[in-house]
């Protein structure tokens, strides 16, 4: 019988959509679970009636099983044109934002005022004033740089590739060395959220709400794949990803362990709390 081409990625696409284990679909049309990776891979070869019977199994149309699929995201880069989401660099911050998260960091947004953050920048608070038309105006600014750079670095850390567990284990990399790194930043970022006003907390908010979406995705898929065995992906995901944005509380450059050496543990414990399957 004639083969479908390209048929493979449809399939996963779909069996991870309804939930279905790999092992699961391999059971229920009678392969191997080695065979049904294949399948999915495109190493193997779908007939029409194999086809016909993934579709029964997963409760779907088999003309949905040769729909494309979309290409796997090109690689990120950052604004300053590189997709290593490891190394950093300093961000390019005006002398008022660099006073703003010193002041920000030890006072409080409620407690900073611009004549403190004017002091700090050694400046006059019209000089702040004339590039800055507020004190909201800083916190925004420092939010946006802030979540600019998380975000782009997990997304980058997501289109490596790999497995779903794989990806998910790099994001909470890459989430966690960001708040290590960018420690007064996220400090900021993560206490300072209710000092946000509207249009601006909605936006930000809204950024907030697609990393976690990214975390989400991958720790579900990895669940249907087999790979995690929790019972509940999305609420682990949530805790691991609010785990990342603690670490600001605690951390410091100068104790025992580096920022690299602390996100790659953060990306292990947040594997444990998914109940990795071991092969």
């Amino acid at each position: 019988m004639t083969e479908p081409s390209g048929a493979g990625p449809a399939v996963r696409q779909a069996r991870v959509r309804s939930g279905l284990t790999l092992r699961g679909l391999a059971s229920a049309i009678g392969v191997s679970v080695g065979t049904m990776s294949a399948i999915e891979n495109g190493k193997v070869a779908l007939t029409i009636d194999r086809l016909q019977q993934i579709a029964r199994a997963l409760d779907i149309p088999p003309a949905h099983l040769l729909a494309p699929v979309a290409e796997p995201p090109e690689a990120v880069e950052s604004p300053n044109g590189t997709s290593d989401w490891r190394h950093f660099t300093e961000l390019d911050l005006d002398p008022a934002l660099r006073a703003a998260v010193e002041v920000f960091t030890e006072m409080g947004y409620h407690g900073a005022t611009m004549r403190l953050v004017a002091t700090a920048a050694d400046s006059s608070v019209a000089g702040i004033y004339h590039y800055h038309r507020s004190k909201q105006h800083l916190l925004v600014t420092l939010m946006d740089l802030t979540l600019q750079d998380i975000e782009w670095r997990v997304a980058a850390a997501d289109s490596e590739g790999g497995d779903a567990a794989d990806r998910f284990a790099r994001m909470v990399e890459a989430l966690a060395l960001c708040h290590a790194v960018r420690r007064d930043l996220a400090f900021i970022s993560a206490t300072e959220m209710r000092s946000l006003e509207d249009p601006d907390r909605e936006r930000i908010v809204a950024v907030r709400r697609r990393l976690q979406d990214r975390l989400d995705a991958a720790a579900v898929e990895a669940t249907a794949d087999g790979a995690f065995a929790t019972p509940n992906p999305r609420e682990t995901a949530r805790v691991v990803a609010t785990m990342c944005m603690a670490l600001p509380y605690w951390f410091s450059a100068a104790g025992p362990m580096s920022p690299p050496d602390v996100a790659r543990q953060y990306a292990d414990h947040a594997l444990a709390m998914m109940l990795v399957q071991q092969n």
